[in-house]
């Protein structure tokens, strides 16, 4: 009978020798985050907790590897807040291992969409691109008339102020009304000032025309300054690592099982679906 334990403390702890990082038959391959859908922090969508993950694993195939990240981006924007984290997240992982970053808008990149592609050392897109609307939206609705007309009798409490603040059932108060309008300006300014941050002199002269909320193609945004370059995600992999390198996709992990298909995770698609369709048709 074999004694397993005596045969293992006879073996070295520490082999004399370590595996390369690379097999010299590996294929080469350069990691590829998708990040595609409207940005919120909830399921389904484009939010930290669910790419902080396959952005490590993006960073270290690319440390280990090539030496570069490409962020695929099909967003027409959403919450400000996950846009600001998944950018600074980025940049605080390429700081780390020393990586660049290519953002690479399809289809459209634009608001929240183009916040995290600053986030990038250089941003492609393709001269169809819809790039840009550096601005933000709020609204709401008042059904204060409606609920008088059919004699509808509202009874609320409060404590506080302004606790009733944007209330639709109620008239629109002008101090709610210049509330509204300084929160969105304060967003718009930190919108404004990561631009600046990350863009640097190649949107000098341009500001009137960028920061307006506007959008455009991606041939005027090579124009202003807001991207640098024309290109796809293959393309730029075979011109930069070449011929035979290939995108090693990475994304969320996704949960299997038959609820996914007929319970809540159905329900969310749909919800992405139609948010998305709602944001990008004020893209048009």
């Amino acid at each position: 009978m074999i004694d397993l334990a005596a045969l293992r403390e006879k073996l070295p702890q520490k082999l004399p020798w370590k595996l390369p990082r690379k097999l010299p038959w590996s294929p080469m391959t350069v990691p590829v985050i998708r990040m595609s859908g409207v940005i919120a922090a909830r399921e389904g969508a484009i939010n930290l907790d669910r790419f902080a993950a396959p952005l490590i694993r993006g960073f270290d195939a690319a440390k280990s590897g090539e030496n570069l990240l490409i962020l695929a981006i099909e967003s027409p924007g959403g919450s400000p807040v996950q846009s600001d984290l998944l950018g600074r997240f980025i940049r605080r992982k390429a700081a780390e291992t020393g990586v660049r970053v290519v953002a690479i808008i399809g289809d459209v990149g634009a608001s929240g969409g183009y916040w995290i592609a600053c986030a990038a050392d250089e941003i492609l897109a393709n001269p169809m691109s819809i790039v840009g609307s550096i601005g933000v939206i709020g609204g709401g609705f008042g059904v204060h008339q409606l609920i008088r007309r059919y004699g509808i009798e509202r009874r609320i409490v409060t404590a506080g102020t302004n606790k009733l603040r944007n209330d639709p059932f109620s008239p629109e108060r002008e101090e709610d009304a210049i509330f509204n309008r300084s929160l969105l300006d304060d967003i718009h300014n930190a919108f404004k000032s990561w631009v600046r941050t990350r863009r640097g002199a190649a949107i000098d002269g341009c500001e009137a025309e960028i920061f307006d909320g506007s959008y455009m193609l991606g041939e005027k945004a090579k124009s202003f300054g807001l991207i640098d370059g024309f290109g796809d995600v293959r393309s730029v992999i075979v011109e930069r690592v070449g011929e035979k390198a290939k995108p090693a996709f990475m994304g969320p992990k996704k949960k299997f099982g038959l609820m996914r298909l007929l319970g809540r995770d159905a329900g969310v698609a749909l919800i992405n679906a139609i948010e998305a369709e709602a944001m990008s048709a004020r893209l048009r």
